[in-house]
């Protein structure tokens, strides 16, 4: 089949590089967002999947909407028969989604309808599924609520991140997406509808819903930490400034490691040697790295020594 490709950061090329790499399909253009600024020099950046299709010679599509008149017309020309997505970033609308005579199949990194939207991955995390996984739907109008051709599983370890799950999911999913043209274009495989029950959201999680309650008990904090790894980043407030941090561990048996510490409250610091304790609703937390605000990251013991801490300071 002729594919058009829809995709913008680096979770999605594993898939781009699978179905280069098909005898099956032709990738003739990709579509991704427009270059962005960034780094500290605020320098402007081609996404990852159009530096991957430009270093294979194919055609790239930067549309700023994918309803733009000229952006649709060229879509026509190319004439695909189906437009495999993951990860792009933005709306198609029925103007776009009309045009490839497959569609559009798009690869969510969730088990629908279960986590519907853009941070699957980090609700699970967040939520403490055991299981989560991959999924290749047709696109229709209604968010991520079309027709499922395809899942793949994946267990969700109890120390994960949201990065390390994605990276694994980034993997299977894209011979799962490979598998699924296969199918659609030998016409062995037909989507079925989703269930009507398990249906859940997963709205982007920003900056603010990534601060720690730390009146909550050491498993919910772990599961947000966890869930917020690498982006957009778990913090708390020390001294009045952001404190970034890093993997947590919940530490039940804290009195053995710092002998002669007493009940911590939440967001009360002690420490022994290398070892930062924080103390959340239920039991401490055991801290790892983390990064002070316009700091490079550094481990919890070195950032201790750093701002000699005082009995009493905790975080907020």
């Amino acid at each position: 089949m002729r594919l058009v490709f829809a995709g913008t950061p680096e979770t999605a090329l594993p898939s781009l590089r699978a179905l280069l790499a098909s005898p099956r399909h032709e990738v003739v253009a990709v579509v991704t967002r427009p270059d962005s600024q960034s780094g500290r020099g605020r320098k402007v950046h081609s996404s990852p999947v159009a530096e991957l299709a430009e270093s294979a010679g194919v055609e790239v599509l930067r549309p700023a909407k994918a309803g733009a008149p000229e952006f649709l017309a060229r879509l026509k020309e190319i004439e695909p028969d189906c437009c495999p997505v993951v990860a792009y970033g933005a709306l198609l609308p029925q103007s776009a989604l009309d045009i490839p005579r497959f569609g559009w199949i798009n690869l969510h990194f969730s088990l629908l309808p279960a986590w519907r939207g853009a941070a699957p991955v980090q609700h699970a995390v967040l939520h403490g599924d055991p299981i989560t996984g991959a999924a290749t739907f047709q696109i229709v109008k209604e968010l991520d609520a079309g027709p499922v051709y395809g899942v793949v599983t994946e267990e969700i370890r109890p120390t994960d991140t949201s990065g390390e799950l994605l990276a694994r999911l980034a993997e299977s999913g894209a011979g799962l997406l490979a598998a699924t043209l296969d199918g659609v274009q030998d016409g062995t495989l037909e989507a079925r509808p989703q269930l009507s029950d398990g249906i859940s959201y997963a709205p982007k999680i920003d900056v603010m819903d990534a601060r720690v309650d730390w009146t909550a008990p050491a498993m919910r904090v772990d599961r947000l930490v966890r869930a917020c790894t690498p982006a957009p980043g778990a913090w708390a407030e020390f001294r009045g400034q952001r404190l970034k941090l890093g993997p947590i561990q919940p530490a039940p048996d804290a009195p053995a490691l710092v002998p002669g510490m007493g009940e911590l409250s939440p967001g009360q610091i002690a420490v022994a040697k290398n070892t930062v304790l924080v103390g959340t609703a239920s039991h401490p937390v055991l801290l790892g790295e983390v990064q002070p605000q316009g700091k490079r990251q550094m481990t919890a013991g070195e950032w201790a020594r750093g701002v000699r801490l005082a009995a009493g300071d905790r975080l907020d």
